[in-house]
């Protein structure tokens, strides 16, 4: 699945010699975090966001004297002197997987988006992210249920869960294998849209899988 379907498109853009005042009431207006920075091309320059904001602005432990002379001459810097000129983007073709990637790797909270011609067409955020991987995976749907099954290593598992849930008329829109990762297990995760959870147990009990139940340890 491609970003360009969940991006947020056309978004609010800021240019360089904008100050950091203007820059505080577009993103206190429009009630989000980070905004490109881009000349009068809509190419992308650089990437402020409200922790850059924070950082520019004067402790709230210095004198009211200092404060005040320090807090004029911030809200008049260009913004172009407090961004990040370095930041990744992602491109309408960037999958999920690469956006992830790249989201977790700089502990970032949003992308740019650019075309071909290195102009800014959309932002991808986290939140993006996971409203994307609720759709994929199926939260919210109405009867949707993950079940999460212990892999035995049977090369034929899926093939096994997918005859079994056919056979008992079992509506199912995924099915997901999972290496073993960071202390869990190598788990099978099935979406299932059946109020009837018991029976989807018990036909896979009886096709010789085990349902996962995790198991309570003192801590």
């Amino acid at each position: 699945m491609f970003v360009q379907y969940f991006m947020t498109r056309d978004p609010i853009t800021i240019g360089p010699e904008q100050t950091v005042a203007e820059a505080i009431n577009l993103l206190n207006h429009y009630k989000f975090r980070h905004i490109p920075v881009v000349d009068d091309e809509g190419m992308l320059l650089g990437m402020l966001t409200d922790r850059n904001l924070r950082s520019a602005t004067p402790s709230t432990v210095a004198r009211s004297s200092q404060r005040q002379n320090v807090e004029e001459k911030v809200n008049n810097t260009p913004v172009k002197l407090v961004m990040n000129d370095d930041c990744l983007h992602l491109t309408r073709m960037s999958t999920l997987d690469r956006a992830l990637l790249l989201l977790q790797s700089k502990g970032m909270g949003a992308l740019p988006v650019l075309n071909e011609t290195q102009q800014v067409i959309g932002v991808f955020s986290v939140m993006d992210l996971m409203k994307a991987y609720k759709g994929l995976f199926g939260l919210g749907e109405k009867g949707s249920s993950l079940v999460c099954i212990e892999d035995n290593g049977d090369p034929e598992a899926l093939s096994k869960i997918v005859k079994a849930m056919e056979d008992n008329n079992v509506e199912f829109t995924r099915l997901i294998r999972a290496k073993a990762a960071d202390g869990i297990d190598p788990m099978i995760y099935l979406r299932i849209n059946t109020y009837n959870i018991r029976s989807v147990h018990k036909a896979i009990e009886k096709i010789g899988f085990t349902i996962h139940i995790p198991r309570v340890t003192n801590t």
